[in-house]
């Protein structure tokens, strides 16, 4: 998919994203679009043949991609609102692109508090003209008589025509965007206060015209302070919106902090210090006690220990010397290193989860498209109602100030701004937050689908276990000729395995290597997934693997081949060694269980789900590993490609493995999550509802994962599914908040309490309400900052922790 990013000025509530998202959507050419009405960024995206090539969409033919930009952009013109193309790609752009973006929100801010202050400044003495002398119980402020309504009824006007005018100047944006909005036909909420401030003011204004020509009873039907009042509310709501609104994108503005502006690069045998950006691959960067680490690199000298919380989430240091990775942002304690920089630039892993963050901000949860289907209706259902209200009541009492009231009241008191902050604040908050605590959410619909998880299964190898399988023992069988040796046999299962990239074969090589064992060239080489290896050594044909390939290759099995399967229940596997077509050793493998594991296992058996573990071993060793982390449902002796089809019976309630006990009972439909870390996980990451990817894994199962834990650490996916939990929670009060205040505000506003002698709402009232609204939205979604992450218990050397791992 090709991206297109831009900046969108003037939007208001949600009325107005969801205006650009359909006239944006609406380009041949286009896939999605979506409007983020908190980060003010619309992400358009089309499929690279559309913008590369020729290709008929809709009947009309698309050419390229300038030819697509130059129809986006004027689309996005006719909307009426500005915009700006949005290219960051460099860190330097970004930075400078956040820098700006802070320096004009700042100005905004700034210049919104002023307006208020200066509406609030006049709105007090208007509302203490207007209204003091109504006050109840005999509290009646005293009026100079120059301005009193009964001594003088024009001073009394016209003192508050002139406070009323330097308040709507202060508040203009209202009219000039709200009515542009109505030419353009697509009204939003500045339509809303414009229209009913219109009213009050124009209304007013011909008070005071009668008022002039003798009619002095006309000074009791003047509404200017409630033209003022309602500005003056709006634009503090709109004050508090903007400084709430600039908090929630905090996360991102603390990572893009994170990194250091110089690195101390050594070059010609001499030290210097220059720019983070002329840093190059290649570089040797030298590194002092608390320095922080400007790009990604290995080191090449010194040992050191590193504080990487603000990548993985985890307090502990690691351990680093010479062969490690380090990563940009990441703190050096205590020790001088040197190492040499491989990744610079957006190549860096800080980089890359930086616009992963980006991504998953301006996405959309599907809990939002609720929202959006009401806020495009919104504003013209709101104007109906309005005007019914008015000529109900006129009709009723045939008192047109109190008509004009009632028609003013529901005007103001609807609010799409909260129906439109109430998703994507939360998102922002909640994907912020995972990004602090080491948690990469990929988009917000993961976000969301991840509070529903009701089963998640268990990779074992590398998730539940530390993935680095050792040699335990090699066990002679009845067939095994006396001129062998355990080391002889040793040198020829690790000569075949030399070209073997499973852990168990790196673990036989690596054993025969600590004990000096030469390796041996191998011929005929062939790996059988999920069994083996077959190969010929020095003359010898060779078979190793599971039972399964034994059988399938009909080597002779000896007398005491069972006995050797006794250390399956303490979780060891056994490899069958075939030379010549007769088992002549098994070597026993066992794996060790990470320490966290049992602890993560039962964190999520708390939060009552199932958990389950998938793996391709037998079903003895299997067992033994579930039994030590807590774990009693375990699907064993999976093929790497039915590890997919066992996710999809679960999400299906179908049995699937043969060779699952005949006892085991068919679920209904599961939600499912699916953890892992290898390649041969990334079918069954796709196929799960949602795929976590731990940080230690491959890079293929990272980009297939939904959710990625930056720590090798289980833990991770308890939190992730907690924040999930705690994400949609705020998400669904903010919803109930912004539908309910509507639900029940527009009727009181309307009179229908009235009708049964209940209260009217005043205008002012129906805009302080309107205000609270779309602050209290913003104040619950950050309530989502306070979110606590159990923190691990132990830190795991990470190995090697994002390479380029973090999907772009």
């Amino acid at each position: 998919m090709e991206k297109f990013v831009y900046k969108i000025n003037g939007m208001t509530c949600a009325a107005c994203s969801a205006r650009i998202e359909k006239a944006v959507s609406a380009v041949d050419g286009v896939a999605s679009c979506v409007v983020n009405l908190t980060t003010e960024r619309m992400t358009v995206e089309a499929p690279v043949k559309c913008v590369k090539g020729t290709v008929l969409l809709t009947g009309s033919p698309v050419s390229h991609a300038d030819d697509l930009k130059s129809r986006l952009e004027a689309a996005l013109t006719k909307t009426g609102y500005g915009w700006s193309e949005i290219i960051a790609d460099s860190e330097e752009a970004k930075q400078e692109l956040i820098d700006s973006d802070k320096v004009r929100k700042e100005k905004e801010i700034r210049a919104l508090r002023i307006k208020f202050i200066v509406s609030a400044m006049f709105a007090l003495p208007l509302l203490y003209i207007s209204m003091g002398h109504m006050l109840p119980f005999g509290l009646s402020l005293p009026l100079p008589s120059f301005i009193h309504h009964h001594h003088n009824p024009i001073g009394f006007a016209l003192a508050q025509l002139i406070l009323t005018a330097p308040i709507v100047i202060a508040g203009r944006r209202f009219y000039t965007v709200g009515f542009r909005a109505i030419w353009l036909r697509a009204p939003n909420m500045d339509s809303l206060i414009a229209i009913g401030t219109s009213a009050a003011v124009i209304y007013s204004l011909y008070a005071t015209y009668k008022v002039a020509t003798n009619h002095p009873e006309y000074a009791e039907y003047l509404y200017y302070e409630t033209a003022g009042v309602i500005i003056a509310l709006v634009l503090l709501g709109k004050t508090l919106e903007a400084v709430s609104k600039g908090k929630t994108s905090e996360a991102i503005k603390k990572l893009i902090g994170l990194r250091p502006k110089t690195a101390l690069v050594i070059r010609d045998g001499k030290e210097a210090e220059v720019p983070i950006d002329d840093v190059v691959v290649g570089d040797i960067i030298l590194i002092k006690p608390g320095g922080k680490i400007p790009v990604d690199g290995i080191v090449v000298d010194g040992t050191t220990t590193i504080d990487e919380t603000m990548l993985t989430g985890e307090s502990m240091p690691v351990n680093k010397q010479s062969g490690d990775n380090v990563f940009a942002a990441t703190i050096n304690i205590n020790g001088f290193i040197k190492f040499r920089a491989e990744k610079v630039g957006a190549d860096t892993a800080l980089a890359q989860i930086i616009k992963l963050v980006e991504d998953a901000q301006g996405s959309k949860a599907p809990i939002a498209k609720i929202a959006d289907k009401v806020s495009g209706i919104f504003v013209p259902i709101v104007f109906c109602i309005a005007v019914i209200a008015f000529a109900a009541w006129l009709i009723a009492t045939r008192d047109l100030t109190f008509s004009l009231t009632i028609f003013i009241s529901v005007l103001v008191i609807a609010c799409p701004c909260a129906l439109g902050l109430a998703t994507p604040t939360a998102i922002m908050v909640g994907t912020g937050k995972g990004a602090e605590n080491g948690i990469l959410i990929k988009s917000g619909e993961a976000l969301e689908t991840a509070h529903k998880i009701q089963t998640v299964v268990l990779d074992k190898t590398g998730t539940i276990t530390e993935g680095k399988p050792e040699v335990t023992d090699i066990i002679l069988t009845n067939n095994s000729p006396s001129a062998f040796s355990k080391t002889q046999l040793l040198e020829l299962a690790a000569s075949v395995q030399q070209g073997s990239q499973h852990p168990i074969g790196e673990a036989i090589v690596r054993n025969a290597k600590s004990k000096g064992v030469n390796l041996l060239p191998v011929t005929n080489f062939k790996s059988i997934d999920g069994k083996g290896i077959i190969g010929c050594v020095d003359s010898k044909n060779i078979v190793i693997g599971n039972l399964r390939l034994i059988d399938e290759m009909s080597c002779e099995k000896p007398e005491n081949c069972d006995k050797a399967l006794w250390g399956e229940s303490k979780g060891e596997t056994p490899i069958f060694l075939s030379i010549n077509n007769k088992v002549v050793a098994i070597i026993t493998v066992a794996d060790v269980i990470k320490p966290t594991s049992a602890d993560a296992v039962n964190a999520l058996t708390s939060m009552s789900l199932e958990v389950a573990m998938i793996t391709g071993d037998n079903k003895l060793t299997a067992a033994a590993i579930a039994k030590q982390v807590g774990i009693t449902k375990v699907l064993a002796e999976v093929l790497p490609e039915d590890k997919a089809n066992e996710v999809k019976a679960l999400q299906t309630g179908k049995t699937c493995q043969k060779n699952r006990p005949p006892d085991t009972p068919d679920n209904l439909g599961r939600i499912v999550a699916m953890v892992g870390d290898g390649i041969n996980d990334a079918p069954a990451l796709m196929q799960a509802d949602v795929g976590i990817a731990i940080g230690s894994g491959t890079d293929v199962a990272i980009e297939s994962a939904d959710i990625v834990l930056m720590h090798n650490d289980l833990a991770g996916v308890a939190a992730a599914i907690r924040l999930s939990k705690a994400t949609i929670r705020n998400i669904k009060q903010n919803l109930f908040w912004a539908f309910g205040y509507n639900v029940l505000g527009i009727p009181i506003a309307a009179g229908v309490l009235h009708i049964f002698g209940g209260p009217l709402l005043s205008p002012t009232i129906a805009a302080a309400a309107m205000c609270l609204s779309s602050v209290s939205v913003l104040t619950n979604a950050l309530r989502l900052k306070t979110f606590k992450v159990k923190p691990v218990s132990r830190t795991v050397p990470l190995t090697p922790l994002l390479k380029e791992r973090i999907n772009r």
